[in-house]
């Protein structure tokens, strides 16, 4: 696919500037979006379009449509993020969270687009998390990879 950046809007900028110098503890993809939860207790969402939203953690899993998550599913959600704020990404017994491989400590945020889909790369100083869609079918697919050093 051919990717190309796009100029983010002052809201986007907005909510990288709050996000970099974070850690991503793991994510959850519900509905048309992607969340993912931050070390200082913040759900950082990224919608199909590649727009994004920041709310603490509390607050963006009981806003989760019924239609993402009911009851039962939002508390497991928040027992999650719990477990991750607590243990960090090598938290185990997760349900509904993806932990982070590794640590990924967000030091720049690239967005990409193309005529079906964005693309979104999370840089950080020892591991990279990629967030693609697929705006047609709705599809969101996340990635990391950890960085090599060559020392």
């Amino acid at each position: 696919m051919n990717w190309t950046q796009l100029e983010t809007t002052k809201h986007q900028d907005h909510v990288i500037a709050h996000v970099l110098g974070t850690t991503v503890l793991g994510w959850i993809i519900a509905g048309e979006a992607a969340h993912l939860l931050l070390d200082i207790g913040f759900l950082w969402t990224i919608y199909l379009d590649g727009e994004m939203n920041l709310l603490p953690q509390g607050v963006a899993i009981a806003d989760l449509d019924s239609d993402e998550a009911n009851s039962a599913d939002k508390a497991e959600l928040a027992f999650d993020a719990q477990l991750l704020l607590g243990e960090g990404y090598d938290a185990q017994g997760l349900k509904r969270f993806t932990a982070a491989r590794t640590e990924c400590l967000v030091t720049g945020v690239e967005v990409f687009g193309s005529h079906s889909g964005r693309r979104l790369e999370i840089r950080g100083e020892t591991a990279n998390i990629e967030i693609e869609t697929s705006l047609p079918d709705g599809v969101i697919m996340i990635s990391s990879s950890q960085e090599v050093s060559l020392t």
